[in-house]
């Protein structure tokens, strides 16, 4: 093998397409080249990593450990050199390129909506992809070079060195229910007056979920019994919404729903515990610096989470 891998985007592009259809043929087909052509410029590349990039199975080709490590790193070569092309091309043409950020729900709706309206009034031609999802799908999708930053948490399955890391903020836990709650209108609830009620909440391991369980066992209660299991924001809106159920959520998506212009007819429970979830970061890949847009982005989320006060502790 040289030291040296001499590869250009079109075999990368051809390693890309045979891991995602698992046929040498449709690879071929979708590069615009013939399947004798595709073989021999993946006999190239095989020569030039000094080994095989995919097993040939009767049912298709699958990536060998070598050929998964040339795939992700093949993935962030060609996003930059998109990524480059779309940055002359704005420059050239006054447009402002293409931006795939993410975030778990809170800072989503607290800050990462607002950033987001202000660039778009300032350049409606920007092409902005949000993905609210956990922190675990939100760092595989940074580490695999296909989000340009995440509003997420750490997780110690991931390499945190591969980041650059911003310290943003924790979140405040808040009991939402609908406004005719048999509880909503209480000067005080505590937990005890809770813990055999029925809730909805993330699933088990959910940061929101964790915490107020670790808020129970830390009032001597055990886990309560009756509870709904969903990610869904618009499920729990609606299951929220038909009874007396009772929500763990962020208190930026709790705001969100009884605030103008939603007004959503929800109330929160004044329970006097503090819960918090873990802070979150933005974080950004170390190897791939942002684009002029990802970074304007970015700079806005950074001064929004500054500005909007935090919750008194």
């Amino acid at each position: 093998m040289s030291p040296h891998l001499h590869l250009k985007p079109a075999p990368l592009r051809l390693i890309l397409e045979i891991a995602e259809t698992g046929q040498l043929q449709q690879a071929a087909a979708h590069c615009a080249m013939t399947q004798p052509a595709a073989s021999r410029m993946l006999a190239e590349i095989e020569r030039q990593c000094g080994a095989p990039l995919f097993i040939r199975q009767p049912k298709g080709m699958s990536p060998t450990e070598i050929g998964t490590t040339v795939l992700r790193r093949a993935r962030v070569i060609l996003r930059e050199m998109q990524g480059m092309a779309d940055d002359v091309q704005a420059l050239r043409g006054g447009q402002a390129g293409s931006v795939h950020v993410g975030a778990v729900t809170g800072p989503a709706v607290g800050y990462l909506t607002s950033s987001v309206r202000a660039i778009k009034r300032d350049t409606p031609e920007a092409d902005i992809t949000v993905d609210v999802m956990p922190s675990r799908e939100l760092l595989g999708q940074l580490s695999l070079g296909q989000m340009d930053f995440a509003l997420a948490r750490i997780l110690p399955d991931f390499d945190s060195r591969e980041f650059l890391i911003q310290p943003l903020r924790d979140e405040k836990v808040t009991f939402c229910v609908r406004a005719g709650h048999p509880l909503a209108a209480a000067a005080r609830v505590d937990l005890a007056d809770l813990h055999d009620l029925e809730w909805i909440m993330q699933s088990r391991g959910a940061p929101i979920r964790e915490a107020t369980m670790e808020a129970f066992a830390a009032a001597g209660l055990p886990e309560p019994r009756n509870i709904v299991n969903s990610p869904s924001i618009l499920f729990t809106i609606a299951y929220l919404a038909q009874g007396d159920a009772i929500a763990s959520v962020s208190e930026e998506v709790a705001q969100l729903l009884m605030r103008p212009p939603v007004n959503a007819g929800f109330a929160l429970l004044n329970h006097p515990q503090d819960i918090r979830v873990a802070p979150y970061y933005l974080l950004s890949l170390r190897r791939r610096p942002l684009s002029p847009l990802a970074a304007r982005i970015r700079d806005a989320v950074i001064r929004a989470t500054r500005v909007t006060p935090a919750s008194p502790g």
